[in-house]
């Protein structure tokens, strides 16, 4: 209590300085899948050793909270937060969400993710309370939900990027299955029970099963793929990728998935937004992606950890999702993007600026931001902070501010959308 006590009294007395702007810094997350060079190039970190740096995470999650600078002490983002909520979250963030609804990563995907959907925030709360229940720890390997909230998700390519998205049209799907010989007796299945039928079938095969219809797959596609004959838009391609990786001697049912879903590929600049039930996942490239704060995710294959195959297919949405790919809403005189979804938990927009171009805005909430590339003066009243590339920023509520640039800048930045 004590020493509760005195870190309270410590973060009063260092507000008092009334500053708006906030150096932050955040955490790395190093997953066997990451990348080596993109994230510490970004915040000028030696990876002598190739160490995979997978995510760079700009948020209060309890999992891995930023520091946020405040005169010369660190202090984690949640405690930023919890201290002083309204005023540090403005009052309808904090009436609403009692925390920052959002995190903010930068994510280099050098090998495949899993494929996952997550859910909505109705169906997180029910499943959460039913696990609390029957007594599953929060850290267990078999634990779905690890928190009440839902986890839409956006993300901005900063690379060329390729992901799996949705269910195919039915007309692309049956084609599909008619051009690989060994998935040929799906049709039927998917013609007599739809998309429902087909996942269930294949999601609840036997491992026996799995191995017996994909490894003649498998077979005939490795040589092409070692032979570079395979095209990246082409479901063999990353089939063949999945399983430079991967244990062959038991496959892995996901392949199926590979073969039913949308392989999307997107340039520099565009974006897309994944809801709940959308099976999804991450095949190559470097993004900015930006979600609610939750860490509930019910995953479907390319995974060696849990799956629940009963709460995967109460969760997942069995029908035909057309890819939209978004370039955001410009404002040439203020050098932004702004990337629309229906998330009311956040909002992502880019700000490219030049010598000749001054970003003018007013936070309505929080706002956390992020250098990707140049220099960024930051200005209020008497106050100027200067940032350089990788480095990231908060900006409390109702501060009205500037940017300017001595010669060219990108940022990405965190907000949420006002709620009334």
């Amino acid at each position: 209590m004590i020493s509760n006590y005195q870190d309270s009294k410590r973060m009063e007395n260092l507000e008092k300085k009334a500053e708006k702007f906030y150096r932050i810094e955040g955490e790395i997350q190093k997953y066997d899948w990451g990348g080596t060079r993109f994230i510490p190039n970004l915040i000028s970190e030696k990876n002598t050793t190739n160490v995979p740096y997978a995510e760079y995470w700009l948020g209060a999650h309890l999992k891995a909270p930023s520091t946020i600078k405040i005169a010369d002490e660190s202090i984690s983002l949640a405690s930023f937060f919890n201290e002083n909520p309204l005023e540090n979250l403005g009052l309808e963030v904090a009436k609403t969400y009692g925390k920052l609804p959002y995190l903010l990563k930068v994510l280099d995907v050098s090998k495949m993710l899993s494929i996952q959907v997550h859910p909505t925030k109705e169906a997180a709360a029910i499943g959460y309370a039913i696990e609390n229940e029957k007594g599953i720890s929060l850290t267990a390997a078999n634990r779905n939900y690890k928190d009440k909230n839902h986890k839409p998700e956006l993300m901005v390519a900063l690379t060329d990027f390729w992901l799996l998205h949705g269910f195919l049209t039915r007309e692309k799907l049956i084609q599909n299955i008619k051009a690989t010989p060994e998935l040929h007796f799906l049709l039927t299945i998917f013609l007599d029970a739809g998309y429902l039928g087909l996942y269930k079938k294949v999601m609840t095969y036997s491992q026996e099963e799995v191995n017996r219809v994909l490894k003649p797959l498998v077979d005939r596609i490795i040589p092409k793929f070692l032979k570079k004959e395979l095209d990246k838009s082409s479901p063999a391609y990353w089939t063949a990728k999945s399983l430079q990786t991967k244990d062959t001697k038991n496959l892995d049912r996901g392949i199926f998935s590979i073969y039913f879903f949308n392989i999307v590929n997107l340039s520099r600049g565009e974006a897309i937004f994944q809801d709940a039930g959308v099976p999804h996942a991450y095949l190559e490239g470097v993004n900015m992606e930006l979600m609610a704060n939750s860490d509930n995710v019910l995953r479907a294959g390319l995974t060696s950890k849990h799956i629940d195959v009963v709460e995967l297919i109460k969760n997942t949405k069995f029908e035909a999702t057309i890819p939209v790919v978004l370039n955001g809403i410009e404002n040439k005189e203020n050098g932004e993007v702004v990337f629309k979804t229906s998330a009311k938990d956040f909002e992502l927009s880019k700000i490219v600026l030049t010598k000749v171009i001054t970003h003018h805005a007013l936070a309505n909430s929080v706002e956390l931001l992020i250098l990707l590339e140049g220099t960024a003066i930051f200005t209020r009243k008497n106050e100027v902070m200067s940032l350089k590339k990788g480095e990231a920023i908060l900006i409390k509520p109702n501060t009205a501010y500037e940017i300017k640039t001595p010669t060219q800048v990108e940022i990405y930045k965190a907000s949420v959308p006002k709620l009334t």
